[in-house]
């Protein structure tokens, strides 16, 4: 079944209302009727089985059959702090992020980033990857819907730390901490931000910084990974970590 995300105030116990892209989605692309069954979510976590009761061009509502307890999250909170690459690399962290897990994004600009995003660009650009980032959710049936955080400098992302349990930086000169024992000092419930330097990694300054913000220095393996594919072996790690056992 279909999964869609709802919000939170359109949610009840009884009964959902979908509105929005998801209403074109619901009636025209899948041509739904009544009496089908979707699964829904408030992208906080509630989930549940839902049949069809009416659809119009506006909105679409659905009776809850069955509220779910799934556990398809990551037992701890990841964030993903993402120096901003080039390209649609982005699309490509997000959705492979949302898919892995990730609870939320943190883009920034560091030292060596080459993009620019002006005040236009940046709204159509986050507009673009919250669209990425709910599809993937959807698609991967998560019961959370990622938060995409609003591009920031390196500084402000290193001062965000504090909201933080765990903090570390992926930096490729780090030869003795690994990702693997960061994961091990962790309980369920903790939260991790890890800051991923674009194309070119981070400086020696700013891991400097950062260690100095209380980030940790840590190796993503013995291999050099590229930017848009070391989020996916944070996320890799932290699920073999925290769910092997499930």
């Amino acid at each position: 079944m279909q999964r869609y995300f709802v919000e939170p105030d359109h949610f009840t116990d009884h009964e959902v209302t979908i509105v929005g892209d998801d209403v074109h989605h619901i009636v025209n692309v899948m041509r739904a009727r009544e009496g089908e069954e979707i699964f829904v979510s408030d992208g906080a976590g509630r989930s549940a089985v839902a049949k069809l009761v009416s659809l119009s061009a506006k909105e679409v509502r659905a009776s809850v059959l069955e509220l779910l307890c799934e556990q398809r999250e990551l037992p701890i909170r990841v964030t993903i702090g993402q120096g901003l690459p080039k390209g649609e690399k982005m699309e490509w962290i997000l959705q492979k992020g949302t898919e892995l897990g990730a609870y939320s994004f943190f883009p920034f600009s560091s030292e060596r980033t080459i993009v620019k995003l002006d005040a236009k660009k940046e709204a159509k650009k986050l507009e673009r990857w919250r669209k990425i980032v709910k599809e993937a959710a959807e698609q991967s049936h998560r019961d959370v819907l990622p938060q995409l955080l609003a591009p920031v400098s390196f500084r402000e992302a290193l001062e965000a730390g504090k909201q933080y349990t765990h903090c570390a930086i992926a930096y490729e000169k780090e030869g003795g901490t690994t990702m693997h024992q960061t994961l091990t000092e962790m309980n369920p419930d903790d939260s991790l931000l890890v800051l991923i330097g674009p194309e070119g990694g981070f400086s020696p300054d700013e891991v400097a910084l950062a260690e100095e913000k209380g980030f940790l220095p840590v190796s993503l393996g013995p291999r050099i990974l590229r930017t848009e594919t070391a989020s996916q072996y944070v996320l890799a790690c932290a699920s073999y970590q925290f769910e092997r056992l499930r």
